[in-house]
């Protein structure tokens, strides 16, 4: 299967995470590739880290979050970073490892034209759901909603940062 976890609410990235829990406990395997995020550590990692180890491989090939406060890279070097995690996307995928495949943020990569649509939607056809993809990110594209089996859009109708709430560990990290 092709599973797109859209839009702008909060839950993208976690709906993932359950997916790769469920693949997880019938003993096989995933390989979650993190566009955009850095190399921090986010709550998820723990657990993974710790206690999932040999069924789910994590891996972040990003520079951070692209054109927010704070961001210290350039351009340059987030398109990099995302060609190069794209890359490495392409051999995990052709690698045979891996029963689940999640490319988190990759939607949103392709939003701010980090990565070409056109480049995304070609691996979504090669891979036709062998293994399955999961894609996260804001702002799926019509194109690759068609090429997706399964479509689920997050919709924010209430989030503390409205109200300039700090991120709370262990519910939003």
């Amino acid at each position: 299967m092709i599973i797109l976890y859209t839009g702008n609410g909060k839950g993208k990235t976690s709906a993932a995470l359950g997916t790769v829990m469920r693949t997880a406990g019938y003993g096989r395997s995933s390989c979650i590739i993190q566009f955009i995020k850095d190399g921090s550590e986010y709550g998820e990692h723990h657990t993974l880290h710790d206690r999932l180890t040999g069924l789910v491989d994590v891996f972040q090939t990003g520079k951070g979050f692209y054109k927010i406060p704070g961001d210290k890279y350039e351009e340059t070097d987030h398109l990099k970073a995302a060609a190069e995690g794209f890359a490495f996307a392409e051999q995990m995928i052709a690698s045979g490892k891996y029963d689940l495949i999640v490319l988190d943020e990759i939607i949103t990569a392709v939003m701010v034209k980090l990565l070409k649509e056109e480049d995304v939607l070609n691996l979504i056809e090669k891979t036709a759901g062998k293994p399955h993809l999961v894609l996260t990110g804001r702002g799926a594209s019509e194109k690759m909603i068609a090429a997706a089996d399964l479509v689920t859009e997050m919709s924010e109708i209430k989030h503390p940062f409205s109200k300039k709430q700090q991120a709370v560990e262990g519910i939003d990290y």
